[in-house]
């Protein structure tokens, strides 16, 4: 970003935001408050840092749990630079392949749980997602069973904004305007989701008792007409659900034993986020398939990744017939140098165990401190991402109504303080990029506790509280 785009003036910030606001229409936004107010104009980033209209403010949320490696890193321009001078572009089709696709394999391969052994390149989590979820088809196709066609998906999921993709999200509001809630390919079990529903259950008995509900809707709905499960180590776009120990494993089991693929969508949590490479590790249980996206290049590039163990790999690789399914900038060698250097970063730098050996430990015991406040009921934390939930009673944990926008409007008063977090729900989720520094946490938890503090005194006066 030059200085010129830079330190643009007043009256040109607002020609571009009515020229914005004239003809784009914005992802997850209500198009009546882009009439009520303009787009507010980001310009420049660098670090942990974005400015705009001449505001600064820490990212806390890493643009959407992205930017891992931070913004404006100079050698990432560099390469993407390099290789547009060399092969601005070719495709994956038929055969071809590039140089840059074939040194992020290799990367790949290195760090990837030992299962994986052929990954499929795409553009964005839900384009992963839709891969993962097409050759689980064909998997089950191809081995005579065509019978296994539904995927099974959890309350409070996030898998993407396509329309397959968008059917196993698991909140209504997602489905509603487009029909999706009645996909009759996608089927919904209970969420790990121990504050909200875990009752007087011990945290890691509850674990197996939401894996149980799992194979109940299996037993109920038939093996034979399931093709997959699919989870997030951790639901982190919908509350940062964070499940115990005892779940992941047990889910496994469950899936192996009813002869089910199970999906690991790792577009949040793969490379880095829960500190280990991929959440699998932290959560000790290994997928057939697992997705990634947001962190394979930092969000510098458009990129993402389905990848397969050999039991599935073998049967797409077989003797039957073309693979029917790609997508024009697959493997684009742009994209594919600019998420090699994004994993060459993690690794020179050692901003994994970072994570896990500082940063996050770090930051967990800071965001603790905000538990003092009345209306924290938990937060929830894992690696360096965090949940913080909101609550009307500690000792019933009952939630406030969400008509009351509760975590909107902290959100809103931590933007004034000057730092990004996101509301969902009735919970406030941090995502920090992992370059965050102790002065950033102690920022972010300052100037969130200000947040807070705030819309609980209007609660308060308004006897809410």
């Amino acid at each position: 970003m030059t200085e010129k785009t830079w330190n643009v003036s007043l009256t040109e910030i607002q020609k571009l935001q009515a020229l914005d606001r004239q003809a784009h229409l914005h992802s997850f936004t209500d198009p009546q408050a882009m009439v009520q107010a303009p787009p507010f104009l980001m310009q420049k980033a660098a670090g942990s840092q974005v400015m705009g209209q001449g505001i600064q403010l820490l990212d806390a949320m890493a643009g959407l749990g992205n930017v891992n490696i931070g913004y404006g890193r100079a050698e990432m321009a560099e390469v993407a630079y390099g290789v547009m001078r060399d092969l601005s572009y070719y495709h994956t089709f038929a055969g071809i392949t590039n140089p840059w696709a074939a040194r992020l394999t290799e990367l790949l391969m290195e760090i990837v749980p030992s299962q994986f052994n052929k990954v499929f390149y795409a553009n964005s989590g839900s384009e992963a997602v839709e891969t993962a979820i097409k050759m689980a088809r064909l998997y089950w196709k191809r081995e005579g069973r065509e019978d296994k066609h539904l995927i099974i998906s959890r309350d409070f999921a996030y898998h993407g904004s396509t329309i397959a993709s968008s059917a196993l999200n698991g909140l209504r509001v997602m489905h509603e305007d487009f029909g999706t809630e009645t996909s009759e390919d996608a089927l919904h079990v209970e969420a790990p989701f121990w504050y909200r529903f875990g009752g007087e259950m011990e945290f890691e008995e509850f674990g197996r008792y939401a894996a149980k509900c799992l194979e109940e809707k299996i037993i109920e709905v038939g093996a034979d007409n399931i093709a997959a499960f699919i989870g997030e180590p951790v639901q982190a776009t919908l509350g940062c659900i964070i499940p115990p120990k005892s779940y992941w494993p047990e889910i496994e089991r469950i899936c192996r034993d009813h002869d089910i693929l199970l999906i690991a969508d790792e577009v949040v949590t793969g490379l880095g986020r829960t500190g280990e490479w991929f959440g699998q590790e932290t959560f000790n249980f290994s997928a057939d398939i697992m997705t990634l996206a947001k962190g394979l290049s930092s969000g510098y590039q458009a990129i993402s990744a389905t990848l397969f163990n050999d039991r599935v790999a073998s049967v797409i690789e077989g003797e039957q017939g073309v693979l029917q399914h790609g997508f024009t900038t697959s493997a684009h060698p742009v994209a594919c140098a600019v998420a090699a250097q994004n994993i060459k970063i993690l690794q020179k730098e050692k901003l994994i165990e970072r994570i896990r050996d500082d940063i996050g430990p770090y930051f967990k015991t800071k965001l603790e401190e905000l538990l003092d406040i009345p209306i924290i009921g938990e937060v929830r934390t894992c690696g360096l991402m965090a949940g913080i939930e909101l609550c009307q009673d500690k000792e019933t944990r009952d939630q406030y109504p969400l008509e009351y926008y509760l975590c909107q409007h902290i959100a809103q008063a931590a933007l004034e303080t000057g730092v990004i977090v996101r509301p969902a729900g009735n919970v406030i989720v941090t995502c920090p990029p992992f370059i965050f520094t102790h002065e950033d946490v102690d920022a972010l938890v300052r100037r969130l506790r200000r947040a807070i503090e705030f819309v609980h005194d209007r609660l308060k006066a308004e006897g809410l509280a």
